[in-house]
């Protein structure tokens, strides 16, 4: 599942996620009739728009042994939140083929560690390199020490610690556009410490947080990128 981030704006978070499950062995399809989750929405308010695309998700996935995302909170969605508010809304329909769906959901680490059984997935990276664990993530999905396993196995990398690393990088979705002071200075705080760390580069396992991230640490000319966890592991510099 690209998710719309993916799809629209970070492409290669998508091609590498590919890339990576491909070298580990995996049949990877990709159906062209998927669509945004419906996360946007139901986040918004917006529940009956946001469960009829979780409804066409759980359609378009129907078939699949394993559906997998590049993105905690799409995850998190479909998995979690979604399956909630159908029941508050009395959609016992959509609840059995969201709980139908859940099992079968995995963020991109998940499948990694868990499913595949596999932490050193081939991937050589000579950078320094700081993660950022997303709220989705670490909140939602509790991934843990998921991701830093697969860095700590990348050859070459340095992994640093972020400072302050549990604190959120204030973008939140729309809460970003609907509280910009705060989020502005939550992602000042997030990007001081980006820079405290030494990194050359920052990744998490959610483009949004990235671009958050990123757009900061582009406009002040920091010398530091992001790139999606994905594109680590299918590196091979």
């Amino acid at each position: 599942m690209i998710t719309c981030l993916a799809d629209t704006l970070f492409p290669r978070a998508g091609q590498a996620t590919v890339t990576v499950l491909e070298h580990l062995g995996c049949d990877v399809v990709f159906p062209a009739e998927q669509t945004c989750c419906g996360q946007m929405h139901g986040n918004t308010g917006y529940r009956d728009d946001g469960l009829g695309l979780a409804r066409r998700a759980c359609r378009v996935f129907a078939d699949a042994e394993r559906v997998v995302c590049p993105s905690a909170s799409c995850v998190g969605w479909l998995r979690e939140t979604a399956p909630m508010l159908a029941a508050a809304a009395g959609d016992d329909a959509l609840v059995a083929e969201l709980r139908g769906l859940a099992p079968r959901m995995r963020e991109l680490t998940e499948l990694i560690i868990d499913d595949l059984g596999v932490e050193d997935v081939g991937a050589s990276f000579p950078h320094t390199v700081t993660y950022h664990p997303t709220c989705h993530s670490l909140r939602g999905l509790h991934l843990g020490e998921r991701p830093v396993r697969l860095l700590r196995a990348v050859r070459g990398l340095q992994l640093v610690p972020l400072p302050s690393a549990e604190e959120c990088c204030g973008f939140g979705g729309t809460f970003a556009l609907k509280n910009a002071d705060v989020s502005m200075a939550m992602l000042a705080d997030k990007v001081r410490c980006v820079g405290d760390s030494g990194a050359e580069v920052a990744t998490a396992v959610d483009g949004s947080c990235l671009m958050q991230i990123g757009g900061a640490l582009s406009r002040q000319r920091t010398g530091v990128r992001t790139m999606h966890l994905a594109e680590i592991l299918a590196a091979r510099e």
